[in-house]
Protein backbone atom coordinates (compact mmCIF):
# COMPACT_ATOMS: atom_id res chain seq x y z
CA UNK A 1 0.00 0.00 0.00
CA UNK A 2 1.39 3.43 -1.02
CA UNK A 3 1.41 6.17 1.75
CA UNK A 4 -1.31 8.29 0.76
CA UNK A 5 -3.57 5.81 0.90
CA UNK A 6 -2.55 4.04 4.14
CA UNK A 7 -3.60 7.88 5.31
CA UNK A 8 -6.74 7.71 3.95
CA UNK A 9 -7.70 4.55 5.26
CA UNK A 10 -6.73 5.53 8.56
CA UNK A 11 -8.38 8.50 8.67
CA UNK A 12 -11.26 6.98 7.85
CA UNK A 13 -11.13 4.19 10.47
CA UNK A 14 -10.31 7.13 13.23
CA UNK A 15 -13.27 8.75 11.64
CA UNK A 16 -15.45 5.51 12.56
CA UNK A 17 -14.06 4.68 15.78
CA UNK A 18 -14.40 8.70 16.76
CA UNK A 19 -18.35 8.67 15.69
CA UNK A 20 -19.06 5.16 17.37
CA UNK A 21 -17.67 6.67 20.64
CA UNK A 22 -19.86 9.76 20.32
CA UNK A 23 -22.87 7.61 19.30
CA UNK A 24 -21.97 5.40 22.28
CA UNK A 25 -21.97 8.48 24.87
CA UNK A 26 -25.27 10.03 23.48
CA UNK A 27 -26.82 6.60 23.93
CA UNK A 28 -25.38 5.68 27.12
CA UNK A 29 -26.13 9.00 28.24
CA UNK A 30 -30.03 8.65 27.07
CA UNK A 31 -30.18 5.64 28.60
CA UNK A 32 -29.14 6.56 31.98
CA UNK A 33 -25.59 4.66 32.14
CA UNK A 34 -24.23 7.47 33.42
CA UNK A 35 -26.81 8.57 36.87
CA UNK A 36 -25.04 5.89 39.35
CA UNK A 37 -27.63 5.05 42.12
CA UNK A 38 -29.03 7.52 44.43
CA UNK A 39 -27.43 6.83 47.67
CA UNK A 40 -29.71 5.41 50.45
CA UNK A 41 -26.74 6.68 53.25
CA UNK A 42 -28.02 10.87 52.75
CA UNK A 43 -29.63 12.95 55.68
CA UNK A 44 -28.59 15.42 58.22
CA UNK A 45 -27.87 13.26 61.45
CA UNK A 46 -26.34 15.05 65.06
CA UNK A 47 -25.67 18.44 63.19
CA UNK A 48 -23.98 16.59 60.50
CA UNK A 49 -23.72 15.02 56.84
CA UNK A 50 -22.51 12.10 55.83
CA UNK A 51 -18.69 12.05 56.11
CA UNK A 52 -16.88 11.84 52.80
CA UNK A 53 -14.23 9.86 51.24
CA UNK A 54 -10.73 11.10 49.33
CA UNK A 55 -12.46 11.35 45.96
CA UNK A 56 -12.01 15.65 45.15
CA UNK A 57 -15.57 15.23 43.66
CA UNK A 58 -18.02 16.87 46.76
CA UNK A 59 -17.89 19.62 49.00
CA UNK A 60 -19.29 19.99 52.83
CA UNK A 61 -20.11 22.59 55.02
CA UNK A 62 -19.63 19.75 57.67
CA UNK A 63 -16.12 18.66 56.65
CA UNK A 64 -13.31 19.97 59.06
CA UNK A 65 -12.58 23.28 58.31
CA UNK A 66 -9.11 22.60 57.31
CA UNK A 67 -10.08 20.30 54.23
CA UNK A 68 -9.76 22.75 51.84
CA UNK A 69 -10.67 20.50 48.92
CA UNK A 70 -14.21 19.58 50.73
CA UNK A 71 -15.05 22.19 53.04
CA UNK A 72 -17.35 24.74 51.75
CA UNK A 73 -18.93 27.06 54.65
CA UNK A 74 -22.97 26.91 55.07
CA UNK A 75 -25.36 29.75 53.80
CA UNK A 76 -25.11 32.07 56.25
CA UNK A 77 -29.33 33.30 57.16
CA UNK A 78 -29.44 37.14 57.70
CA UNK A 79 -33.34 37.89 58.58
CA UNK A 80 -36.40 35.32 58.97
CA UNK A 81 -35.64 31.65 58.53
CA UNK A 82 -37.97 30.73 56.46
CA UNK A 83 -37.75 33.41 54.07
CA UNK A 84 -34.22 31.86 53.53
CA UNK A 85 -35.18 28.32 53.01
CA UNK A 86 -38.24 29.16 50.83
CA UNK A 87 -35.13 30.99 48.36
CA UNK A 88 -33.27 27.89 48.31
CA UNK A 89 -36.00 25.80 47.60
CA UNK A 90 -37.17 28.34 44.80
CA UNK A 91 -33.15 29.02 43.35
CA UNK A 92 -32.92 24.78 43.20
CA UNK A 93 -36.36 24.64 41.47
CA UNK A 94 -35.22 26.86 38.86
CA UNK A 95 -31.96 25.19 37.97
CA UNK A 96 -32.26 23.59 34.84
CA UNK A 97 -31.91 19.57 35.06
CA UNK A 98 -32.37 19.83 39.18
CA UNK A 99 -34.90 17.33 40.87
CA UNK A 100 -35.82 17.61 44.61
CA UNK A 101 -36.35 14.02 45.61
CA UNK A 102 -36.85 14.85 49.32
CA UNK A 103 -38.41 17.59 51.01
CA UNK A 104 -39.15 17.83 54.70
CA UNK A 105 -39.05 20.33 57.32
CA UNK A 106 -35.34 21.51 57.28
CA UNK A 107 -33.88 19.33 55.12
CA UNK A 108 -33.85 19.00 51.32
CA UNK A 109 -32.16 16.18 49.03
CA UNK A 110 -32.42 17.65 45.40
CA UNK A 111 -30.61 16.12 42.55
CA UNK A 112 -28.70 18.26 39.41
CA UNK A 113 -28.32 16.29 36.09
CA UNK A 114 -25.74 17.35 33.64
CA UNK A 115 -26.29 17.22 29.40
CA UNK A 116 -24.19 14.30 29.42
CA UNK A 117 -26.62 12.67 32.42
CA UNK A 118 -24.05 12.70 35.39
CA UNK A 119 -26.09 13.03 38.31
CA UNK A 120 -24.92 14.89 41.41
CA UNK A 121 -27.04 15.00 44.90
CA UNK A 122 -27.12 18.24 46.86
CA UNK A 123 -28.61 17.85 50.54
CA UNK A 124 -29.73 21.20 52.40
CA UNK A 125 -30.40 21.25 56.31
CA UNK A 126 -31.46 23.90 58.42
CA UNK A 127 -29.07 24.51 61.22
CA UNK A 128 -30.59 23.29 64.95
CA UNK A 129 -30.02 26.88 65.80
CA UNK A 130 -31.33 28.54 62.17
CA UNK A 131 -28.41 30.42 62.03
CA UNK A 132 -27.43 28.66 58.83
CA UNK A 133 -28.19 26.53 56.29
CA UNK A 134 -25.76 23.33 55.68
CA UNK A 135 -25.06 22.04 52.66
CA UNK A 136 -23.42 18.87 51.10
CA UNK A 137 -23.38 18.18 47.47
CA UNK A 138 -21.44 15.25 45.64
CA UNK A 139 -20.81 13.19 42.15
CA UNK A 140 -22.23 9.62 42.14
CA UNK A 141 -20.02 8.50 40.14
CA UNK A 142 -15.93 9.49 38.96
CA UNK A 143 -13.20 10.77 41.32
CA UNK A 144 -13.04 14.16 39.89
CA UNK A 145 -16.37 16.42 39.64
CA UNK A 146 -13.60 19.64 38.24
CA UNK A 147 -15.39 21.93 40.47
CA UNK A 148 -18.90 21.39 39.00
CA UNK A 149 -20.49 21.06 42.99
CA UNK A 150 -18.49 24.04 44.63
CA UNK A 151 -19.39 26.38 41.52
CA UNK A 152 -23.36 25.12 41.96
CA UNK A 153 -23.43 25.48 45.56
CA UNK A 154 -21.95 29.08 45.24
CA UNK A 155 -24.50 29.72 42.61
CA UNK A 156 -27.14 28.47 44.71
CA UNK A 157 -25.84 31.08 48.24
CA UNK A 158 -25.45 34.09 45.53
CA UNK A 159 -29.67 33.19 44.46
CA UNK A 160 -30.57 33.28 48.02
CA UNK A 161 -28.40 36.00 49.30
CA UNK A 162 -30.01 38.02 46.80
CA UNK A 163 -32.55 40.78 47.59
Amino acid sequence: MNAPRVLRVSAIVLAALALAAAAGFYLGASMGLFSGKRPTDLGFRDGAFKAGDWKPNWVSSTAPKDDAKHYIAPFAIRGERAKAWAALDAAISATPRATIVRRDPGYIHAEFATKAGFVDDAEFAMAPDGSAIHVRSGARLGIRDFGVNRDRIEALRARVAAP
